[in-house]
């Protein structure tokens, strides 16, 4: 599914009130069969965020992250992150809406919603009774889009908001340094922001540019040693600790859910020989990248 563009639907008739909405929201049943395996290719993207509704011992396969659950659980991925998931019961069903950037208007930045952030939890348990109430969130929206209500949209957009603000209940409220409204958090925010666009690799010909503490000093305009306070500061981790980490996670991504050769994948994060992505990274995975890669 995609846009009307994408779908060669441009010079079909459709009313008015549809040709915004219509390709930017769906919402499906889940019924799948034992040892189902389920594979949300990363790099075949739509643009599509997903919010799932799992039932079932589930095993989640998602960026760097193996994820289980027993029961019943809600997940929120973007159309930035790889994951699959492996069912081991019986059978799982549940339900899955997916919805573009574009649905939402200029009010609701739904990527700023920290659910769908990188690094952040995307998966979250349910009790019996919250089942109970998400499913009739899914419920309600299966009947909606089969109606000819005009807003039908606007009440699907609300009814998807509300599956976000329910997840985001369920999460510990982190503490806040209400005092750290100084340049240190400033410096922190456009150093996170810098590193952040130059993820996700999606094409073997693209390469991570800024490697090096020194490297983000220079683009912010800031002493080295300024910066790296300043992230220690707000962060609790250097400047070469979050580089690390961040080219780390990405790492395991591609080694995870790319065929390409590991070679490639050390050139695709800024490194110049091959022996130093090794060593790099079997500094902090402890194993080598191909035996990540066979054990994963």
């Amino acid at each position: 599914m995609g846009t009307l563009t994408e779908l060669g639907l441009q010079n079909l008739w459709m009313p008015d009130y549809l040709q915004r909405e219509m390709g930017q929201f769906n919402i499906f049943a889940i019924n799948n069969t034992p040892g189902n395996f389920t594979n949300c290719q990363p790099y075949n993207r739509k643009g599509f965020y997903k919010i799932s509704l799992l039932t079932g011992h589930t095993k989640l396969y998602y960026a760097d992250k193996d994820l289980e659950f027993k029961e019943s659980a809600l997940l929120f991925s973007n159309p930035y992150i790889p994951y699959s998931w492996e069912c081991f019961s019986e059978e799982q069903t549940g339900y899955y809406c997916i919805f573009t950037e574009a649905f939402f208007d200029e009010h609701y930045q739904i990527k700023d919603y920290p659910i769908f952030k990188p690094g952040s939890n995307p998966l979250f348990e349910l009790t019996s009774e919250q089942v109970k109430d998400i499913s009739g969130i899914f419920k309600r929206m299966q009947e909606e889009i089969a109606t000819d209500f005009i807003y039908k949209y606007d009440v699907l957009r609300t009814l998807t908001q509300e599956l976000i603000y329910k997840a985001l209940k369920m999460q510990p409220v982190e503490s806040r340094p209400l005092t750290e409204s100084n340049g240190a958090v400033r410096i922190a925010g456009l150093f996170t922001e810098l590193l952040e666009r130059q993820f996700p690799i999606e094409s073997p010909n693209q390469r991570v540019r800024l490697k090096f503490p020194a490297d983000y000093a220079e683009h912010l305009s800031v002493h080295i040693n300024h910066l790296n306070r300043s992230l220690k500061k707000v962060t609790g981790k250097t400047t070469s600790q979050l580089i690390a980490a961040r080219l780390m996670q990405e790492a395991r991504i591609l080694l995870q859910h790319t065929d390409w050769n590991i070679s490639e994948v050390s050139w695709c994060l800024g490194f110049e020989e091959l022996p130093h992505f090794i060593n790099f990274f079997k500094k902090n995975e402890v194993l080598t990248p191909k035996h990540f890669r066979k054990n994963h």
